[in-house]
């Protein structure tokens, strides 16, 4: 690897590369297929009833994906912080539209890629195919594991669990928004943090 080459320092490029072999030069061009936004907390990179034709790699920041339910309250499904990717995936698949939001939690520098964009690349790096196979994987797997700890854990056990194995959020994320994400009230998760504190 050459390290007096920006691009193999690229966050894109080590992520793909855990995964996969892809050389400096082929990288470049891969790269050259990603469009960089930079947003501001709170502004929407997706939104519901729209079609969904873009997933995001972040590159720094945090942001989530929710929706608003019946009763007009957003509900929390996911988060995204450095190298993870988020969309929604079902729609982008099948380029429909999306009922979801994806907004900054805080201000963020992002990578976005359409699906026109991603299958050219794909036809182009086969060795992308495995990689995004595996990141689909691991997204599927850990929304297997977040259904199960909500049939198996107290409320309680949720939140200490989310915290213990994911501490940066309690930092970065609003309570609000860690409350909706794990199916519980603001009220509560402050109650567990002063049981904590005392």
């Amino acid at each position: 690897m050459n390290k007096n080459n920006p691009h193999t320092t690229h966050p894109l490029f080590l992520h793909i590369n855990r995964f996969t072999d892809i050389r400096e030069d082929d990288f470049e061009e891969i790269l050259g297929a990603f469009q960089t936004l930079k947003v501001k907390k709170k502004e929407h990179l997706m939104l519901a009833d729209t079609l969904c034709d873009k997933q995001f790699f972040v590159l720094n920041g945090c942001l989530n994906m929710y929706f608003i339910d019946a009763n007009g309250s957003k509900q929390t499904l996911q988060f995204a912080i450095e190298n993870w990717w988020i969309t929604d995936y079902l729609a982008f698949g099948n380029e429909q539209k999306t009922e979801f939001f994806i907004q900054s939690v805080e201000p963020a520098t992002i990578l976005s890629i359409d699906f026109s964009s991603q299958e050219q690349l794909l036809e182009r790096f086969p060795k992308l195919e495995k990689y995004f196979r595996k990141v689909l994987q691991i997204a599927y797997g850990a929304s297997l594991m977040r259904v199960k700890y909500q049939f198996e854990l107290s409320k309680e056990e949720i939140y200490l669990h989310f915290t213990r194995n994911f501490p940066d959020f309690e930092q970065r994320v609003p309570q609000y928004l860690i409350a909706s994400y794990l199916g519980l009230t603001p009220e509560y998760v402050s109650e567990i943090r002063r049981k904590q504190l005392s």
